[in-house]
């Protein structure tokens, strides 16, 4: 019997065959008795037969394929599943029916169909999940490619098929099929693209290697192995149905189209798949140039295939449910030129970039242009520095609407010309909110300029365009683009360097605006800015049009990788650090971090930055001091009483009266637990479990988190003893008694053989739990430990560096959550906005005991900066209310993470309150097991999304949210909204 032949026969109804039908084919011809399910098929028919025999449950895949295919065929099939399962790959194997053989026949309506039974391979596919990870996609690349390198060995009788799927017959298919798709719109776009497509694969068509490959490699036909952090990692590989002869690099573009609906607004997030292929089974050059085209033919072929199954099959809900998704695919294929997608993927790849421009060297004759503009030259023109560093977009003016002409009109009152630089990411183009990348990298130069001002030709050149505002000129430097200049030249017409192309228009500003765009290569339809997943392409498909002008090339910055490399070189390596691969911050305004790349990202994370980044008060104060005198806090200036008396002002009782100023948390917590010990005359301290006090031997010692300092336990110096954390979520007291019996534990622990005792200096603990994810204790425990600590003669220790400074919202300070006065309170962090700024504040007996040990003395701390930095903070928190924003905010926020935690089981509890929180994640509710490594990719994906997040706690499963207390509502939903697409898409 011939082999299948799609041209001759495509009209493939799938077989009619119903559930009830498939449990009595597993009962009659397998001798499986159970019950039946079915499962998609575009051609035939798929069922899950799950058995259940004395208990066992056993699952099955019958398989009832369409009489259209030859038995040859249906031989290679499960000769090749065969071979592959021989070669250690993951695949179903064949089930025999009762006669022993594999293949078996059903009679339904006269016709007989042929049937098999395989094993199920147990694991959930892709198909289902939203977003793919990186790691995800990479592994989908290496299957494709592991397939592909054992089936190259594999050959054998019905592997020569005409199929739909052969990507080699995708012209013909597609026009053979097109004419179902009833929308006219999208037809000319499927008639358009097969046709470029086809043109751009034609002289390429002889070198592409041809084996056996399986043809359609793609999410729903892998089986995946579920990682630690929730990822799904492709492992097993089914449906062999379109196993046959292709190209090799097919194999490719296929397993690739099928990431293309899972990133839509991101095609080159596909590049992950195409570099671990490449790893495995190298590409040639010919390969690398087909990738793309075949990637967009494949979308195109899945549409019009689908469109026809629908036609003649119109029950079909497996063609119908993939109808949207199949189109998305093609239009995200489309949306990328197959230059760029060359270029991207060769840069990707670390290969040469391989087309050659046909009209001669460029780097040889752009050495003797013309410069387009007379009168331009480095001495007469200012450039604009609309870069995320630049000091003219300060104070936020980068936000300001028209921001650019603004800036270039300033400068033309002072040069007669104002240039905007190629390959400069513009902070001007970034997005307050986004969850996608700004278009801000310039493929363009710009001159701002008066109008009326003529423009020549640089080189020799054909007039290959002109339009209204544009003049595109084809040179033997490659394809000039000039925009916003009105021209009486005439297409097609042979010019000399020096020719006058025309004049610049008059626009509703004054100034004249000249964009400028030099192409490697003709006829490319190439934007003026892109993002930064698309930089890479262009900057190897264009130059800096600089040259034209005379001027010289932007030097590029140095990427974020080379940051790295340069910190990694000089800093050690327990230094923390976020991110896998960070962004490079370098600008900060209000509750937003900004990227090099122009991207804005909400902080969620950075309580030291409490009244917001670059707050302009901030600054200037900070700047006006520095003018005048910053010394040590042994001379007299008036701005260390100023911030102390404006401290004690602001302190929970009047009885904490007298301040102490030093440069961080860590030393404020040290000084305290001096201050207490010399007090008391003792040395013991308690100190709560997972809390994390700072990193001076003294702090160190009382900080237990598991996480922050692993040796705690092993390290802990004599007179420490730790209490259990008053957790209500997950600690060992969780009902309403909860408060009086962790007390109790404290009591016990303070009259225990090895407790304290009479040595008992201090009980030290954050009022709100800060490193498990602002864990609140339950009403009334910290009151009942103070009063039993202080009967004892120990001290009671307020640590309030990260949790104080009006952040809780409701309370300015967390003890007054607990209604507790301290004897000793310390503070940090919000206290110098990022400026190095910390203090205890403690009554006048306690601070006076420092005078047995001498004067007590800290360089900077409480210097003249350092103070007009602290009284900023407190003024700009009492003039902007931002306590009673943190409130508010803090309230919606909590109002939104209890319905997002009502639809998300991950969430196992949200601690916290006003603008310190933390959303605990959790595999399973019931037994509280901490989502770690979710919770670590959780945040590399909220960093895609345009969110500042981390992992805080012990077992680091909690999300810490401690933003600017200028968080507005607007970034706050922002922020659930990205979280809530997260877990709904995955990550």
């Amino acid at each position: 019997m011939p082999v299948y032949d799609f041209f001759a026969d495509n009209d493939l109804v799938r077989p009619d065959v119903s559930v009830d039908d498939a449990v009595a084919i597993g009962s009659s011809l397998f001798g499986i008795t159970g019950t039946a399910t079915e499962l998609g098929s575009q051609q035939d028919r798929n069922f899950l037969i799950e058995s259940n025999t004395d208990g066992a449950v056993q699952r099955f895949v019958l398989k009832i394929h369409n009489p259209a295919f030859s038995t040859a065929e249906l031989h290679a099939q499960e000769e090749g599943l065969d071979f592959l399962a021989k070669r250690g790959m993951t695949v179903p194997l064949y089930v025999p029916g009762i006669d022993g053989q594999i293949r078996q026949s059903w009679n339904a309506a006269g016709t007989s169909l042929p049937v098999r039974l395989l094993t199920f391979l147990d694991g959930p596919s892709l198909q289902s999940q939203g977003f793919l990870a990186p790691d995800v996609i990479r592994a989908l690349g290496s299957l494709s490619a592991t397939a592909a390198v054992n089936l190259a060995d594999f050959s054998g009788d019905g592997l020569d098929r005409l199929l739909q799927w052969d990507m080699r017959q995708a012209e013909a298919v597609i026009a053979q099929l097109e004419h179902w798709v009833v929308d006219e719109e999208r037809r000319d776009a499927i008639h358009a693209f097969t046709a470029s497509a086809s043109q751009r694969l034609s002289p390429l068509m002889p070198s592409l290697r041809v084996q056996v490959i399986h043809g359609d490699i793609t999410d729903d036909n892998v089986i995946c192995a579920v990682a630690p952090s929730g990822h799904r990692i492709p492992v097993g590989l089914i449906d062999f149905g379109d196993l046959a002869l292709g190209w090799l690099v097919a194999e490719l573009a296929v397993t690739v189209s099928s990431v293309l609906p899972h990133a839509p607004e991101n095609p080159f997030a596909a590049l992950e798949a195409i570099v671990a292929f490449d790893d495995i089974l190298p590409l040639s050059d010919e390969e690398i140039s087909a990738l793309w085209p075949l990637v967009t033919l494949r979308g195109a072929v899945l549409a019009v295939s689908g469109a026809q199954q629908l036609s003649v099959d119109e029950g079909n809900d497996y063609a119908n449910d993939r109808m949207q998704a199949e189109w998305d695919l093609f239009v995200s294929a489309s949306s990328v030129g197959w230059d760029e997608a060359e270029a991207a993927i060769r840069h990707a790849l670390g290969r040469p970039h391989r087309r050659e421009n046909t009209r001669g060297s460029s780097a040889t004759v752009l050495g003797s242009i013309v410069a387009m503009i007379p009168g331009l030259t480095s001495e007469t023109a200012e450039i604009l520095d609309f870069s995320v560093t630049s000091p003219l977009l300060s104070g936020g003016a980068w936000l300001g609407e028209g921001i650019e002409e603004l800036l270039a009109t300033d400068a033309l009152t002072r040069q007669p010309f104002a240039v905007a630089a190629y390959g400069q990411s513009r902070l001007t183009r970034t997005a307050r909110l986004s969850r996608d990348e700004p278009e801000s990298f310039p493929l363009v130069t710009e001159v701002f300029l008066a109008p009326g001002t003529a423009l020549v030709a640089p080189l020799d050149a054909v007039v290959a365009v002109i339009d209204d505002d544009l003049v595109v000129l084809h040179t033997s430097a490659g394809e000039i683009r000039v925009g916003g200049i009105s021209s009486g030249l005439v297409v097609g017409s042979e010019i000399t360097a020096g020719t006058v192309l025309g004049t610049t228009r008059a626009r509703a500003t004054e100034n004249a605006r000249v964009r400028l765009q030099l192409l490697t290569f003709e006829n490319m339809d190439a934007p003026p800015f892109v993002g930064k997943s698309r930089t890479a392409g262009w900057i190897h498909l264009t130059k800096d049009p600089a040259v034209l002008l005379g001027l010289t090339p932007t030097k590029a910055d140095l990427s974020p990788e080379k940051e790295q490399e340069r910190r990694a070189d000089v800093m050690a390596g327990a230094q923390e650090k976020y991110y896998e691969q960070p962004p490079q911050i370098e600008r900060g305004w209000q509750e937003l971090l900004i990227d090099t790349t122009g991207r804005a990202y909400v902080d969620m994370v950075n309580n030291v930055t409490s009244i917001g980044h670059a707050h302009p008060r901030f600054t200037q104060a900070i700047s006006d001091q520095l003018q005048l005198v910053n010394t040590n806090n042994r001379f007299l200036y008036k701005a260390l009483a100023d911030l102390s008396e404006r401290i004690v002002e602001v302190s929970p009782d009047p009885s904490l009266d007298t301040v102490l100023l030093v440069n961080s948390g860590s030393e404020a917590v040290d000084l305290a637990l001096h201050l207490a010990k010399l007090h008391t005359r003792r040395t013991g301290i308690v100190a709560l479990r997972e809390g994390y006090h700072g990193w001076t031997e003294a702090s160190d010692a009382v900080s237990t988190s598991a996480f922050d300092n692993p040796f705690a336990v092993a390290s802990r110096p004599s007179g420490i003893h730790i209490a259990d954390i008053p957790n209500t979520y997950r600690g060992k007291y969780t009902g309403p008694d909860a408060a009086k019996r962790y007390a109790e534990d404290v009591t016990t622990l303070l009259d225990s053989a090895d407790g304290p005792g009479e040595n008992l200096a201090a009980f030290i603990s954050e009022p709100v739990i800060g490193n498990a994810g602002g864990v609140v204790p339950p009403e009334g425990y910290l009151a009942n430990v103070y009063e039993q600590v202080r009967a004892r003669g120990g001290l009671c220790i307020a640590d309030e560096v990260q949790v104080g400074y009006g952040r809780l919202g409701a309370h300015f300070w967390g003890v007054q959550q607990q209604g507790v006065v301290p004897d000793i309170m310390t503070m940090a962090k919000a206290m110098g906005n990022g400026y190095p700024l910390g203090a205890v504040i403690t009554r006048r007996d306690i601070a006076e005991s420092l005078a047995r040990e001498g004067n007590f003395f800290s360089s900077a701390g409480g210097s003249p900066v350092s103070c007009v930095a602290g009284l900023t903070v407190l003024n700009v928190i009492r003039d902007e209310g931002l306590q009673a924003n943190a409130k508010a905010v803090g309230e919606r926020l909590a109002s939104r993470l209890a319905e997002l935690a009502s639809r998300h089981e991950i969430i196992g509890a949200v601690h916290g309150m006003g603008l310190y929180m933390g959303i605990e994640l959790v595999r399973n509710r019931e037994t509280q097991e901490p989502a770690i490594e979710e919770t670590t990719a959780i945040c590399e994906r909220l960093l895609a999304l345009g969110v500042i997040m981390q992992p805080t706690s012990e077992r680091q499963n909690v999300l810490k949210i401690k933003p600017p207390m200028c968080l507005s509502l607007a970034s706050a939903n922002f922020f659930v909204d990205a979280l809530d697409e997260v877990l709904t898409a995955g990550w």
